[in-house]
């Protein structure tokens, strides 16, 4: 694969991430969003370090290390949204940021 399909690839994904994140009200599907948008970033930091040192395996490191955070800050949000949504059943962003006590 070249890199400009894969950075186009990578630029999609983050902008229908993006979309997501600003036109969502439900906290799932931002969070949802958000991680399109985090595997745009990666993908496009993937293609680059392969652009520039195909050879290296320092990148491809780098990468799992990334995806790994990326799914323990996801599982933490959602372990968040679940324990909010169970406790005073909120599940918009809307009715979230109102959450005063």
């Amino acid at each position: 694969m070249t890199l400009e399909l894969l950075l186009l690839v990578a630029a999609a994904l983050f902008c229908v991430g993006l979309f997501g994140a600003l036109t969502q009200q439900s906290i799932v599907m931002l969070m949802m969003g958000l991680e399109l948008m985090l595997g745009g970033v990666i993908l496009a930091a993937a293609a680059a370090w392969h652009y520039i040192a195909p050879a290296a395996a320092d990148g491809q490191v780098l990468i799992v290390l990334a995806v790994t955070a990326m799914a323990l800050e996801m599982a933490v949000g959602f372990a968040v949204v679940t324990a909010l949504f169970r406790s005073r059943e909120v599940d918009m962003t809307d009715m979230a940021a109102e959450l005063k006590e």
